[in-house]
């Protein structure tokens, strides 16, 4: 093995100077040594191979995003850009209706439509959304079969000095439903070249007949694979290089048409070839990726850190999956709550996709029914979060409490939760905590001694640093183990206060039982995102305050890791301008990323602070105070005035310790809960973010409207277009999450550019209507009567183009019909006030509307309706058929 690698290096070394000799004296090396097999020389081989050799054309890479082909979301492969030689629709006085032999390196992407390699990226160590790919053509039957396979035998085994044991080749087996013959021809030429027949493999359309869409130029392939193993136990291939051959063309309807021309496309990875000249079983080690991978992890800073953090969460996570596997029969589903305990918490980091694929990998079967559920008892647990704390699920009772007391069993030690730091790159950490299991409660309450497998359960303990729901801050969640089996996790919901008792929400995988060791683990993205949420609550608070008074004053606020949500009253009108004002108040407090100071004080030194906000609640003493940008101390000396200057709140939450990790704050909605009191819900960090982004865009096709509509409307048809699309962006703008004061100021707008929409679609309706009239009237006599079809782009211009008739014609009665696409006719009619009461034109639009298999509605005077034919003579006879028999 180690000789064959080896050998296959000499040769690639002296292939690579022979592509470097290609280009000329010029490019001579400078040092007698072989150059290392770098990517940029494997791509230069490749195309100084067919431009020297073959004399193929070199283009450059198209751009990844497809000009004017709507069918393709992005390029993702080299013959995008021929498509239209392959559809034989190219423009023949363009430069590439020249094209005959052409060579190049197309990047790709290849994220979503039929070729999408995301579900496969992760999976395996040759697998790209974005890569490189080397390909050569043939247009209009240059050379096809032979030629191309021949060529490629010859870069890779002569050029690339691959060793002709390490590869295998495949071709098109056929198709009999589609009435596709085998591609023995192909086969044939294999064998030719030396190939044996035991590495000639065939297979169906689903592996060699290529297509780049559900419509558009086709054919069968044969690919070449390399053999990873080298011969040494069962074969490992990978794909390097397929060749197509076009020959059909797959149409809207699903049959194949053969192409007028046949020609060669062929497509071979720039980063699975290098991997493979470099020796690597990984695309990721070869130079295309290690500088880059390198230069992160440099610039980064703690990336191996949390690299050997995930990996080892990522072990503890395999041996809980092949503990839990031994406890399993040969027929058993892995449990769903095993499952979803290890992805419950951020501080394992493993997504369930993941727990998945490991799954997989052992040939078992996740409970998918199982997960689901859980999956729904969170997202209902989530949305209760966003509404004010209720007691519901397990909860102690005065009973169950009077019991703790007569049991003489302490109040919960929750200062834990405090234990947090900040390191100097910005993250957080987390200090965990161990603590004795005191009592277990089950769902209804009951005090027992212990749980068992997939119980859910109420565990109250000694200490905790979980948060529990108090404050209007969402409780914390996470996980917990038994101190010595730390590969059983029993995933925690929820916290919340019983009477000065924290109880823990679980479920127990496992046994638990009074008086079992445990160690807790808060889930630190959920945490740190309510500490971001709760810190800027304060800011909002306090720039709401600077911004519109210090009559302002908070009534009340829930926040969660989503969003947070503040009550305020106030005489001062929220106007957007002011909204903009408060968001742009908090954004300068974050960017100046100012500490944030906590500190127990006793209850008596808040009293006489000025600007210190005391809710109408009662404080425990000390009381936990917390201050923004001034040290605690300063700001309650009565003479400082710093509470009137900056944030300062009696509060019990968790917070950052710097403003900074707030990033942005952003006002998403505003509703008024009575007089004088508003709802203000916010997001902070890239929620806010996006949502910026969003409003921009948003501001834009507003502006983009405007701009339409100044320009005027040629006709009926095309304002109607506009107006579609401002009642579109007006629904855009009601529920997209953005600035609200950017939502109400685009709002504003839209609703007057709609007002001038319609205004403008009247105005041209109505000068649609008087031509169409006067056309009308030049056609037709004096007359009781008039029975006519007229051309109407709607069922309202059709009524205005009759009630016109009739004033201009008061003694005669009007029925139009309106022929419209696929069959559909409109119909509108007015009956002359002498002609009434016998005839009206309710009565006579439904004889005419049910005759076409349609309805009708209106009065006595005017009517309109609906239908469909083809026989418009028949419809204009029965309309004057019953008016004569009325008149």
């Amino acid at each position: 093995m180690a000789a064959l690698v080896a050998a296959a290096a000499r040769r690639l070394r002296r292939a690579i100077r022979r592509s470097l000799a290609w280009r000329g004296p010029s490019h001579r090396l400078l040092s007698s040594e072989p150059p290392a097999a770098k990517a940029s020389a494997v791509r230069a081989a490749f195309l100084n191979f067919f431009r020297d050799r073959h004399g193929h054309r070199l283009v450059p890479s198209a751009s990844v995003r497809p000009r004017g082909d709507p069918s393709l979301l992005f390029v993702n492969a080299g013959m995008n850009q021929f498509k239209p030689i392959f559809l034989g629709t190219v423009d023949p006085r363009s430069e590439m209706a020249g094209f005959r032999r052409v060579a190049n390196s197309q990047k790709c992407v290849r994220a979503g439509g039929r070729h999408n390699d995301l579900e496969d990226v992760g999976r395996d160590l040759s697998h790209h959304t974005f890569f490189e790919m080397l390909g050569n053509w043939a247009f209009g039957g240059e050379y096809f079969k032979e030629e191309a396979c021949s060529m490629a035998w010859e870069l890779l085994t002569q050029v690339y000095g691959i060793p002709t044991e390490r590869l295998w080749v495949s071709y098109f087996d056929g198709d009999p439903k589609a009435g596709l013959e085998p591609d023995l021809e192909t086969r044939d030429i294999w064998l030719s070249l030396g190939v044996p027949a035991t590495r000639v493999l065939s297979f169906g359309p689903q592996e060699n007949f290529w297509e780049m869409g559900n419509t558009g130029p086709c054919g069968p392939c044969t690919e070449i694979h390399y053999d990873l193993a080298g011969g040494v136990g069962a074969p490992q291939l990978v794909e390097l290089w397929n060749l197509v051959f076009m020959q059909h063309n797959r149409e809207a309807d699903g049959s194949l048409q053969p192409l007028p021309q046949w020609h060669v496309d062929t497509g071979m990875g720039l980063e699975r070839l290098v991997a493979v000249l470099q020796g690597k079983h990984s695309t990721y080690d070869t130079d295309l990726f290690s500088p880059l991978l390198h230069a992160i992890q440099q610039i980064s800073n703690l990336v191996l850190e949390d690299e050997a953090a995930f990996l080892a969460s990522l072990e503890r996570g395999r041996r809980i999956i092949d503990r839990t596997l031994r406890t399993l029969g040969p027929s058993d589903m892995f449990p769903a709550e095993v499952a979803w305990s290890l992805s419950l918490s951020g501080d394992l980091g493993l997504p369930l996709d993941m727990v998945e694929l490991m799954l997989e990998e052992k040939g078992v079967q996740l409970d998918s029914t199982g997960l689901e559920r859980l999956a729904q008892e969170a997202a209902q647990h989530q949305a209760r979060q966003a509404e004010p704390v209720q007691k519901q699920g397990l909860w102690l009772d005065v009973h169950a409490l009077g019991e703790l007391q007569r049991q003489g069993v302490p109040p919960t030690d929750s200062s834990p939760k405090y234990n947090y730091s900040l390191r100097p790159n910005g993250s957080y950490e987390f200090g965990t905590c161990e603590a004795q299991v005191l009592q277990l409660y089950t769902e209804d309450g009951t005090a027992v001694a212990s749980v068992g497998k997939g119980q859910r359960c109420g565990l109250l303990l000694d200490r905790t640093n979980f948060y529990a729901e108090q404050g209007g801050q969402a409780s914390d969640r996470g996980y917990l183990v038994r101190v010595g089996q730390e590969d059983v996790l029993f995933p925690v919901a929820r916290a919340q206060v019983c009477g000065g008792f924290i109880l823990h929400e679980a479920v127990a995988p496992e046994c638990l039982q009074i008086g079992d060791q445990v160690q807790l683990h808060v889930d630190k993205a959920w945490r740190l995102a309510c500490m971001a949420k709760h810190t800027a609550t304060h800011l909002l608070n306090w720039a709401l305050r600077q911004t519109l008074g210090p009559g302002t004053e908070q009534q009340g606020s829930h926040l969660n890791p989503e969003q947070l949500r503040l009550d305020v009253t106030t005489q001062t009108a929220l106007t957007p301008e002011r909204l903009r004002a408060v968001e742009n108040t908090v954004q300068e407090a974050v960017q100046q990323d100012k500490p944030v100071y906590m500190e127990e004080v006793p209850l008596a030194l808040t009293a006489q602070v000025p600007g210190l906000r005391c809710l109408d609640e009662v404080y425990p003493d000390p009381v936990r105070v917390v201050s923004v940008g001034v040290p605690v101390a300063h700001a309650l000396d009565p003479a400082s005035q710093a509470a009137l200057q900056t944030s300062v709140e009696l509060c019990c939450g968790t917070h950052l310790l710097r403003t900074g990790a707030v990033g942005d704050l952003v006002i998403i909605g505003d509703r008024q809960l009575s007089k004088g009191t508003t709802r203000l819900l916010a997001i902070t960090g890239e929620q806010a973010q996006q949502a910026r982004e969003l409003g921009q865009n948003l501001a834009q096709e507003v502006k983009a409207a405007t701009e339409r509509l100044s320009q005027g409307s040629r006709d009926v048809a095309e304002a109607l277009r506009l107006s579609k699309d401002i009642g579109r962006l007006i629904e855009a703008v009601e529920t997209s999450v953005m600035p609200q004061w950017q939502r109400r100021e685009l709002l504003a707008t839209l609703k007057m550019l709609q007002r001038r929409a319609n205004t403008a679609i009247r105005k041209l309706q109505m000068g649609q209507a008087a031509k169409k009239t006067q056309e009308l009237l030049e056609r037709h006599s004096k007359g009781p009567l008039i029975v006519d079809t007229v051309s109407a782009e709607s069922l309202s211009v059709l009524v205005k183009v009759v009630r016109q008739l009739c004033e201009q014609a008061p003694s005669t009665s009007v029925l139009l019909l309106s022929p419209q696409s696929m069959g559909k006719v409109l119909c509108a009619c007015q009956v002359a006030q002498g002609a009434m009461p016998t005839f009206t034109a309710e009565a006579w639009a439904l004889a005419v509307c049910s005759h076409m298999g349609g309805k009708a509605w209106g009065s006595r005077v005017v009517a309109q309706g609906t239908g469909s034919t083809t026989d418009l003579e028949a419809a204009l006879s029965t309309a004057r058929a019953y008016a004569l028999s009325q008149l």
